[in-house]
């Protein structure tokens, strides 16, 4: 999910203080039982049905504010109120809150009931995408009282800032959040290379970045196998020399990306990706298969059905990792070139993009990347992690977070095909060079399909021109993208012009013409054609 994992190492003194113990356990349930999925399902709903209440409320109030005539609490008091019998209580800056209405109608009520009594702003310190307008709205209906003046501090007195160890990121990148942080490459830079530099790749989080110290000698991988006897933990070391080194180059891009337009239709959850939360590097590290083979997993139509499931060492205060998992199928075709990557691009791979070790699942959707890897389990089911049974999932444009079932939606695991102008930009004035409009752009289709044809229109689709393909092209195990590029005649200057794209897969697949018909509640598979508006200045 976009919200797509944090970790952190919190102090001893920390853990030992009991106030903090109590807020570690709130924190955790809360946050990633009740609070993120309840409002995530019903700010829709409410805003469809009490829009006005809501407008009412925030214009009133800034939410959290003191609010006079209404009782006041301690500390205390809230945190006697942490079951059904006695009222869950929770509270916000100044603001306390009696949720209980939320737990009766909550599937995950049992969790939540673990932290109640407790502050909720920590949480959304880290969590910034929780600080809007229509969700802080919401939770003034639940407003019973004030907290005790001078106790507002108190949740966020003890708290480190899983924040603080950031790695550097080069500022051309374009930030989407800063806490967790999320960036995309400029789109007129992607098609520069067919290599995506390291420093200027997207970068997708849900937590801070783990900072491992190999020296320490603490990172291992786990590999559970079909028993004790053919389980596995090695180091990067062994890793490295117990199984030969394959290198591929692969594109990686979010579930999400072009999320932005998808929202011109109606507003989604999730960033707000424009085109580049996409790149294209060089990975080397062991093949996925070499390992399980060494765990005593084997081909056989046995197991055809089974999984592979990761965890990463992004964790969240419960200590439950990312966690997700592929088809045993794909981690064992020898043509799937799964890896278990230590290099990106020639180089240890960076602390943003997972070191010391990522899963490189080609032709599938980034979710499935987990980085700072630290755990593989071959099983008859999928993960049972919420990113994989509740998020990364696409459903038809009639179904909103009112009446989602997400058991009825696989996961998304290979991705469709799409297109996109990286040049020039939409709403630019750009000038023809001897009477034609020079574009660029990629092409990509996930699940190995080469990218056969790239069509460009500049009448609405009355008429379409070829574009030229780049870079070389498999018609499979075409993990790499595809750029391309096209110079169109212009008959007349100076006015705005819409330029099409589109392009085809090496099976046929191609984009569907317009966003509306591919609209879904999480903004994923956003690969209806890509189109933009130029003005054509003369010469």
């Amino acid at each position: 999910m976009d919200f797509d994992k944090w970790s952190y190492v919190v102090d001893t003194t920390l853990v030992t203080d009991p106030y903090t113990s109590r807020f570690i356990a709130m924190f955790g349930a809360i946050t990633v039982a009740g609070l993120y999925y309840y409002f995530k399902k019903n700010i829709p709903t409410v805003w469809a049905h009490e829009s006005k209440e809501i407008e009412v409320n925030t214009v009133a109030r800034e939410p959290g504010s003191f609010v006079e005539g209404l009782p006041v609490y301690s500390s205390d008091d809230v945190a006697k109120h942490c079951n059904e019998s006695t009222g869950v209580w929770i509270s916000y800056k100044s603001g306390v809150y009696d949720i209980t209405p939320f737990i009766k109608i909550h599937p995950g009520g049992n969790k939540i009931l673990l932290g109640a009594g407790g502050s909720v702003e920590p949480f959304w310190s880290l969590y910034a995408i929780h600080q809007q307008p229509g969700t802080l709205a919401l939770m003034e209906k639940y407003r019973i009282g004030n907290l005790t003046k001078g106790e507002e501090h108190l949740a966020m007195a003890n708290m480190h800032d899983p924040y603080a160890n950031e790695p550097r990121r080069h500022p051309v990148l374009v930030v989407k959040t800063k806490k967790p942080f999320n960036a995309e490459t400029p789109s007129s830079l992607l098609v520069e290379s067919f290599i995506t530099p390291t420093d200027i790749f997207y970068v997708r989080h849900h937590f801070p970045v783990p900072d491992v110290d190999l020296s320490s000698g603490n990172y291992s991988l786990e590999v559970i196998g079909l028993d004790e006897k053919h389980s596995l933990n090695l180091n990067l070391d062994q890793l490295k020399t117990a199984y030969a080194p394959h290198s591929v180059t692969a594109a990686l891009q979010c579930s999400g990306n072009r999320r932005s337009e998808m929202n011109r239709v109606k507003p989604t959850k999730g960033l707000e990706w424009g085109q580049g939360a996409i790149g294209n590097a060089v990975w080397k590290g062991a093949r996925l298969r070499d390992v399980l083979l060494t765990a005593g997993i084997k081909d056989s139509d046995e197991n055809e059905n089974w999984h592979v499931q990761f965890d990463g060492l992004d964790a969240d205060p419960t200590n439950a990792p990312y966690a997700i998992s592929i088809p045993l199928t794909k981690a064992m075709d020898p043509r799937g070139d799964v890896i278990l990557a230590y290099e990106m691009n020639g180089e240890p791979l960076t602390r943003d993009h997972g070191f010391p070790l990522r899963v490189v699942v080609p032709g599938t959707t980034g979710a499935r990347w987990v980085k700072w890897l630290t755990r593989i389990e071959v099983s008859k089911n999928e993960s049972e992690s919420h990113w994989q049974q509740c998020d990364y999932k696409s459903f038809n444009p009639s179904t909103d977070w009112d009446k989602v079932d997400f058991s009825t939606a696989p996961a998304i695991q290979e991705m469709p095909v799409t297109s996109v102008v990286c040049e020039p930009h939409d709403g630019e004035k750009v000038k023809l060079k001897k009477d034609k409009l020079n574009l660029r752009g990629f092409a990509w289709s996930g699940g190995g399909r080469g990218i056969v044809r790239v069509d460009v229109s500049i009448d609405l689709g009355k008429t379409w021109h070829v574009a030229e393909l780049l870079d070389p092209v498999k018609l499979s195990k075409q993990w790499a993208w595809t750029r391309w590029q096209a110079n169109l005649p212009v008959q007349t200057t100076g006015q705005e012009t819409e330029i099409w794209v589109r392009a085809v897969d090496s099976s046929y697949n191609t984009q569907p013409e317009g966003m509306e018909h591919l609209w879904n509640m999480r903004g994923v598979l956003a690969v209806a054609y890509h189109k933009i508006k130029v003005l054509v200045e003369e010469n």
